[in-house]
């Protein structure tokens, strides 16, 4: 067994990116040692996580011998602000990969036009480096695995399944379709979402400061003179002045919790409480469910249609799935396929998936199609999707309201109601 160190084929830093602060963008490093047609491979990879590392060595067809994090520094933020590569920009280049390929060009002289028509130099980068791994003699999926951070297992699966069958035209087709879905998807869960964001933090960042800064001058005026304060000012005049003396430390505790518990969010455990808690949560666990049930749904679709075995279909969806409640129980649903067990009735072992799909996939394999049945369920779920996000944004409005105007209220009774007092008392 020949042992091989860095090669300039294989050393291809991936860099997958995670803000750490303001001011610097940390992406973590990790070392591997992995086995490939009876050779042992140690090469270094910049990703999200060691499954990502693990995912990448799958789709390359290594065998993982061993995954080690090392800390580096990643990027700067102008890096991450002007250099980076966006989910829009892999939609515009399989997009523009799929019209070439469809008017009859080779994927090499498609390439080296796109690589003279892109201004952004992050994308530039990665075409060329996709150009030269097809030049010497490598498949485009396997070239694509070097990047999973902007090439997906789905996308990359399809790419293979396209060059097995030898429609990969039609398969850049398919992509871009379902990609630009995805985007128009994403859009609008954001515009949804924005909003409510935005005015939430505002309303915390103003009461801080009241209570703070601005409260304690005002309840000053009070200190000089003996009179009966109510309850509700004297609590405010506890936590006014509780703030006032200890924001610094405030801040310190909360950006300390808030760290740690963005640690145990990143554990397993973590991510299973998070998720289970929110799936759980009126309305918003409606949008987060019916959001992975559009993505599940219609990524099994184009993985079928496309020619992709259904255990390695459902494979994709568990390591894709951004939610661990859903991971696993498509690995139970896989592992019940394996069985033998149908498509439906494994699905139909689990209660996290609703009776409209369950009975959609059994009519899809009892006719045998499969494929189109599901793609018929996601644009369903799509569109329920869509009224369950009006209606958390219907929701909310209201209820930020609502809570304003109690906590307004709260501060005018507390800061002039003793104004009444006092008058009454020169009276």
């Amino acid at each position: 067994m020949q042992i091989y160190g860095y090669s300039d084929r294989e050393n291809r830093h991936i860099r997958i990116i995670s803000i750490k602060s303001v001011i610097c963008i940390i992406s973590m490093l990790f070392k591997y040692k992995a086995v490939k047609e009876g050779k042992v491979v140690v090469n270094q990879i910049q990703a999200e996580n060691d499954e990502a590392v693990l995912r990448f060595l799958k789709t390359s067809d290594y065998f993982p011998v061993s995954v080690k994090r090392i800390d580096k520094p990643g990027l700067t933020l102008f890096e991450y602000l002007f250099k980076r590569v966006s989910f829009g920009d892999v939609v515009n280049l399989t997009r523009q990969l799929a019209i070439m390929l469809n008017a009859g060009l080779t994927l090499v002289d498609s390439l080296d036009i796109l690589k003279k028509q892109s201004s952004k130099p992050a994308v530039k980068d990665i075409i060329e480096k996709l150009d030269k791994e097809i030049r010497g003699g490598n498949r485009l999926s396997s070239a694509l695995a070097f990047y999973p951070q902007y090439f997906s297992s789905i996308y990359i699966a399809l790419v293979r399944s396209g060059e097995a069958s030898g429609k990969l035209s039609d398969i850049f087709l398919k992509l871009a379709d379902n990609m630009e879905k995805e985007r128009e998807f994403r859009g609008k869960l954001t515009t949804a979402m924005v909003y409510p964001a935005i005015v939430v933090v505002a309303m915390l960042a103003v009461m801080f400061i009241m209570i703070s800064f601005v409260v304690p001058k005002l309840l000053d005026i009070y200190k000089d003179f003996e009179i009966d304060l109510p309850f509700y000012t004297q609590m405010l005049i506890l936590v006014s002045s509780f703030f006032n003396k200890f924001w610094p430390i405030i801040l310190v505790v909360v950006g300390g919790l808030l760290l740690a518990s963005q640690s145990y969010l990143k554990t397993k455990t973590g991510k299973y409480f998070l998720d289970s808690r929110i799936i759980k949560t009126p309305v918003i666990g409606n949008v987060i469910k019916m959001s992975v049930l559009v993505d599940a749904t219609r990524t099994l679709a184009t993985l079928i249609a496309a020619g992709v075995s259904m255990l390695e279909g459902l494979t994709i969806i568990e390591e894709t799935s951004r939610n661990v409640v859903y991971q696993d129980t498509f690995k139970k649903v896989r592992e019940q396929v394996e069985k033998g067990v149908s498509l439906g009735q494994a699905m139909k072992q689990s209660d996290v998936f609703p009776p409209i799909l369950v009975q959609m996939t059994q009519v899809g394999e009892q006719t045998g199609h499969l494929d189109e049945t599901l793609s018929r369920i996601s644009k369903y779920f799509e569109i329920e999707s869509e009224m369950a996000m009006k209606t958390l944004t219907t929701l909310i409005e209201p209820t930020i309201l609502l809570v304003l105007g109690v906590g307004v209220a709260f501060l005018v009774m507390a800061v002039i109601t003793p104004l009444y007092t006092l008058t009454s008392a020169f009276q």
